[in-house]
Order: C-alpha cells, then sequence, then structure tokens
C-alpha cells in the first residue's frame, strides 16, 4: 500500500529549502554534490543560509579526532536552526555516522536521519517522507556512476572526478577501510562517460581521485581489469578537456606507461600526489607501509628524471608510535633532499580501532605538535625558493574568479596547483573571467602563493574559455555554492567516539 505523502512532500515541493554543509576531504565532497543532485532531481531549491532550510543536511568527516570533533561541532550548530530557524529535519550524513551511528542515534536526539558513507541515495526517502530514522547501510554498497544526479559546486571549470571507493592497504595508522569498505573501482566507461558530462557542463579541468588511486582496477575480473595509464589517457583525450591530472597515487613500483603518460600526454598535467606518510625504516615499518625508505627515493629520483617540470605534492605524519628523534630527524634530511613543491604535515590522531593504537611508545602530544611544526617551516623555505624560481616565466592560468581577500582582483591557478589544497596566482595588469584559461608572466612570490601580469588580451582566449553558453545555462539551472568546511579542532560536548 502506496504511503500517505508527508508534509515535506507536498505539491509545494518544488519551493521547499534545503541547505548543506560538506566537511572533510574532496571525496567527501563529491557525495555531497551527489546528495544536492538527488535533492534538486525532487525539485528542491538548495539555499546558501541554513536558517531559510526546511532540512539541513551536514556531510561529516569521522577520519581523525580534531575531524570528528568539528563534526559534532557543526551538527550541533545547525541542529539551533531547529529552534530559530525553518529546520524540521536534520539529517547527518558520511563518515562519522558510517562509523558512530548508533552512538549518534542514542546520544544526538536533534538529529533527524542518519546516512552513512555509501548511503547518499537514500536523502530521496528522507525528502520524500517516511524514512527510517538509521539509514547506515553496508559501506561496500555503492560507489558513484556517471549516471547518479550530481550538482558540482567546484569554481567554474573544474570538476574532481572520483574513480573508486574504499581501501585495500592496511596501514597501521588509517580507519578509511573500517569507514569506506574495500576498494571498488567504477569501470573506465563509466568514468569517461561522467568526464565528457562535466566537461559539456563547462569543466575544462579533471582532477581524478579515490583513497588509492594507483590501485584502480585491481579488484576488477582478470578479463575487465585496465590500466591506470589506459584510464588517465581516455579522460585526458575526451575533448574539450585542458588538463588531467592524478591524486592518492601510492609509492610503490610504478607502471611505465603511467610514467609516460605523465611526461609527455598534452592534457595531463605534470602533477604527482603522492602521500608518503615518513621516510624512516622503522617508521615505515611501523605504519605498515610496505615498502622502505629506499623504494620512496628512488621512486622520487625516477619521477623528477623522467617528467619535466614536474610538481610533487606528499604528505607525512609525525608522531606516530615509536618515532624517535631519529626517525624525525631522518624525515627532516629526507624532506631537506627531496625538496617537494608542496607538503603537508598531520599529527598522528590515536583512533582507537587503527593498528597502530594498541602500539606501545607513544608520542607526547607536545613533542609531535613541535615536531610538525618544524618539519612545516622547513617546507615552507623551499616552496619560498620554488615559487621565487618562476619570477619572470610564463604559464598557463586557469582563472578562478575574484579572490577571497578583494572582490576586484582575479585569482586562478597554474598546471603546479591544484585546485583548494595548493596556493593560487593573484592576476593584474588586465582583464579575466573565470573560467578562462590565459597567459600569465609571474612577477611576485611568496611562501604559497603568485602575483602574476596577464600576458593575452580577453579577446585572444576565447578559443581557451570554458563554453560561455554551457557555464550561463549550468547557474541559471540552479548552481549552487556549498559550505565546504575543513577539518580543524574545536571544543564540543564530550561523546564516546570522540
Amino acid at each position: 500500500m502506496p504511503q500517505a505523502p508527508s508534509p515535506l512532500a507536498s505539491p509545494r515541493s518544488s519551493r521547499r529549502k534545503i541547505h548543506f554543509v560538506s566537511l572533510g576531504c574532496v571525496k567527501n565532497r563529491v557525495d555531497t554534490e551527489v546528495m544536492l543532485g538527488v535533492a534538486g532531481a525532487g525539485g528542491w531549491s538548495i539555499v546558501d543560509e541554513p536558517d531559510e532550510a526546511e532540512v539541513i543536511v551536514v556531510n561529516t568527516c569521522g577520519f581523525i579526532g580534531e575531524a570528528k570533533k568539528e563534526s559534532i561541532d557543526t551538527i550541533l550548530e545547525l541542529a539551533e536552526y531547529k529552534r530559530v530557524g525553518a529546520c524540521k529535519k536534520l539529517v547527518v550524513a558520511g563518515c562519522l555516522s558510517q562509523r558512530y551511528g548508533a552512538e549518534l542515534a542514542d546520544q544526538m536526539p536533534e538529529v533527524d536521519h542518519l546516512l552513512g558513507s555509501s548511503d547518499m541515495l537514500k536523502l530521496e526517502q528522507v525528502l520524500s517522507g517516511g524514512a527510517e530514522r538509521v539509514l547506515v547501510g553496508n559501506p561496500a554498497d555503492w560507489v558513484v556512476k556517471a549516471s547518479d544526479p550530481r550538482i558540482v559546486t567546484q569554481s567554474r571549470a573544474s570538476a574532481w572526478l572520483k574513480i573508486a571507493e574504499g581501501c585495500n592497504r592496511a596501514c597501521a595508522f588509517c580507519v578509511i577501510p573500517q569507514i569506506r569498505g574495500k576498494q571498488r573501482s567504477r569501470s573506465a566507461d563509466d568514468i569517461v562517460a561522467e568526464a565528457q558530462r562535466l566537461v559539456d557542463q563547462g569543466a575544462l579541468e579533471l582532477n581524478l581521485v579515490s583513497q588509492d588511486t594507483i590501485a584502480w582496477g585491481r579488484d576488477a575480473g582478470r578479463e575487465e581489469r585496465a590500466s591506470l595509464a589506459d584510464l588517465v589517457r581516455r579522460v585526458a583525450d575526451v575533448a574539450g578537456v585542458r588538463w588531467v591530472r592524478l591524486f592518492y597515487l601510492y609509492p610503490e613500483t610504478l607502471d611505465g606507461a603511467l610514467v609516460e603518460v605523465l611526461a609527455g600526454h598534452p592534457r595531463v598535467v605534470p602533477y604527482v600526489d603522492m602521500p608518503l606518510q615518513h621516510a624512516s625504516d622503522a617508521m615505515l615499518k611501523r605504519m605498515r607501509r610496505g615498502h622502505g625508505k629506499d623504494r620512496q627515493k628512488r621512486v622520487v629520483e625516477r619521477l623528477r628524471k623522467a617528467i619535466p617540470r614536474l610538481t610533487f605534492r606528499t604528505a607525512f605524519i609525525v608522531g606516530h608510535p615509536g618515532e624517535t628523534q631519529a626517525d624525525f630527524d631522518e624525515l627532516c634530511a629526507f624532506v631537506d633532499w627531496a625538496r617537494f613543491e608542496h607538503a603537508v604535515v598531520f599529527r598522528y590522531s590515536d583512533e582507537e580501532t587503527c593498528a597502530a593504537h594498541g602500539m606501545d611508545a607513544k608520542v607526547p602530544a607536545l613533542v609531535a605538535a613541535n615536531r610538525a611544526r618544524k618539519l612545516m617551516g622547513m617546507q615552507r623555505k623551499i616552496a619560498r625558493d620554488k615559487n621565487r624560481a618562476l619570477i619572470g616565466t610564463e604559464l598557463d592560468v586557469l582563472v578562478e574568479g575574484p579572490s577571497e581577500e578583494h572582490e576586484l582582483v582575479m585569482k586562478g591557478r597554474h598546471a603546479g596547483q591544484a585546485p583548494e589544497i595548493d596556493g593560487g596566482v593573484y592576476l593584474s595588469e588586465g582583464e579575466a573571467h573565470a573560467g578562462e584559461m590565459r597567459r600569465v608572466r609571474i612577477v611576485q612570490a611568496s611562501d604559497w602563493d603568485l602575483v602574476g601580469e596577464l600576458q593575452d588580451a580577453p579577446g585572444g582566449a576565447a578559443a581557451q574559455r570554458s563554453s560561455v553558453g554551457r557555464e550561463t545555462s549550468r547557474a541559471e539551472s540552479g548552481r549552487v555554492s556549498l559550505r565546504v568546511v575543513g577539518s580543524g579542532a574545536s571544543e564540543t560536548r564530550s561523546h564516546r567516539w570522540q
């Protein structure tokens, strides 16, 4: 028997308002954009202000302690709009729900519905009415498909393209396989179909991402298995693509074909994102990374030699159980040798379900904080030198739009700067529009950002600009801004799962 429609599914549903907040990584952002698509397909109006919304959705991060705290803080902040705003339903989705669904349901009565890390499409049930409160399913049940509804919220002409979900690694510090399940790769045809759709909507840049990108396709049957190099080449050959870049490559023996694509394909940027995590053999063993420092060094040397103008981005963890001062000094020496263009340093988070939680020789928090500060100070100087070396050169820059500092100053990125996580190029001496690919001469450099002067006339960039007609129709059809919050520490209500 069909259910009676709920008040939230009345004939006026096309005018009902919904607000979204996305926490954590860019993979989470893609999931949020799918939920935006679900809401849009259901006739909901997506609003930027939570006090206007009848339904508020927060897509949470539950990876490390600081992210969990920020998720809880955000949930409690948004719950206030049930008291002082128009909100009738608060929906919590994503990794925190997946990891602590029962605890959240028990201890947070403010939350009306809980969706897990693979339950994005179940938002339709919530919006239609009559859904159960807890809809947290098996994390391995879903991977995004080209046919799924999605509203891209990134700046004009750039989009993230998730090629797989989950992870089969067993790193000691990581709980992602518990939250996201085993590796599930999308088919190459489905990825290319979504790439084509994104380009048709105006994207010039496609950013391929997953938890373990180097392992894409390995979970497929032998007859269906394809190489990552072939996939990247197919995406880069989609008509209209200008830049394709890869994220989350694992530091193992790289396929020669992939290195060749990174080195020679005109639309694959020479940019490698490869989290190395440490550089001491003892620490890499404790972290269960499956390789040692010598392999990492060979990988760096091989990529530097094979790929002209390589931009290398990496990440490290300090304060992992067992890290001695000698281990940390070895890491510092490695960073000084490798001179990465971009690097980020995380302090170890002692998650109760990760393998490292039971290890001895825990590093005091203050020691870990001081090590992180020292290593980032080293990286800041390296990045400053790398940026200063670009002064006087000319680069292609993808214009993103007005800068956060001043709406009259436009900002973009060159090929060595990834969206949202690297620095940018502030533009001067000329007129530029979001979505253009422009030629820029670099005239100033700071630790993270550059200043450049436009070298080509606006009219001369017409062939390098995303389709104005497509972008306009995209905006008129409901293009929205999305509140995206990074992971940071905050004081919150004390819960068991912190």
